[in-house]
C-alpha cells in the first residue's frame, strides 16, 4: 500500500508572523483585483447599459485593489527589504475579503425593480468584503498580545475603513444620482 504524501498544515492568518500577513495582505490585495477584473469583463461583455455601469464600477474597484497592493508592498520593502516569504494565501485557512456575487442579484437588476442602480449594488458587493476583512483584521488586533503584529493588524484596518469609507461615498452618489434621475 502506497502512503499519500504529506500535505502541508494550513496556517489561520493569526499565526503568522508581522512579515508573513503584510506578505499574504499584498496576495489578498492582487487576488481581489483580479477578481473585479473579471466580474469588469463579464459585465462589459453585455453590452447594455446598465452592464457597462456595473463593469465600470468593478474596474475602477479593480484599479483601488491594485493600488492597495502596491502601497502594502512599498510597506514590505520598507519594513523587511528584500527578505524572503515563501508563504502564499493557499497556505492560510482563513477567507480574507473575498468579493462574491451572492444569489445573481445584479444579474437579475430588472426583474428586482428594487431601487438601487446597478453601480450601486455593484459597490454594494465590494463593501461587503471590505466590512469583512475589517472585522477579521480588528479582531486579530484586539486578540493579539505582540506589538509589532498588533501595529500591522491595525494598519489593515486603516486601510480598509478608508477603502469602505471611499466605497460608501461612491454609494451614496450612485443614490443621489438615481434620486436626482426620478426627479427630472
Amino acid at each position: 500500500m502506497t502512503r499519500a504524501p504529506d500535505r502541508p498544515v494550513k496556517r489561520t492568518f493569526a499565526s503568522l508572523s508581522a512579515q508573513e500577513a503584510l506578505h499574504v495582505a499584498i496576495f489578498i490585495e492582487e487576488r481581489n483585483a483580479g477578481i473585479y477584473r473579471e466580474f469588469a469583463e463579464m459585465f462589459a461583455e453585455f453590452g447594455d447599459p446598465e452592464s457597462l455601469e456595473i463593469s465600470a464600477a468593478f474596474q475602477d474597484m479593480c484599479d483601488d485593489e491594485r493600488q492597495h497592493g502596491t502601497m502594502l508592498q512599498k510597506r514590505y520593502l520598507e519594513r523587511y527589504r528584500t527578505r524572503p516569504c515563501t508563504i502564499t494565501e493557499d497556505d492560510i485557512s482563513d477567507f480574507i475579503e473575498v468579493p462574491r456575487l451572492e444569489n445573481g442579484a445584479i444579474f437579475s437588476i430588472s426583474k428586482l425593480r428594487v431601487g438601487r442602480s446597478p453601480r450601486e449594488m455593484a459597490l454594494e458587493v465590494a463593501q461587503a468584503a471590505e466590512n469583512s476583512a475589517i472585522r477579521f483584521y480588528r479582531g486579530l488586533a484586539e486578540s493579539t498580545t505582540e506589538p509589532e503584529l498588533k501595529t500591522v493588524y491595525q494598519e489593515f484596518v486603516d486601510l480598509e475603513s478608508n477603502h469602505s469609507d471611499w466605497l460608501e461615498q461612491r454609494i451614496s452618489q450612485a443614490r443621489r444620482t438615481i434620486t436626482d434621475t426620478k426627479r427630472s
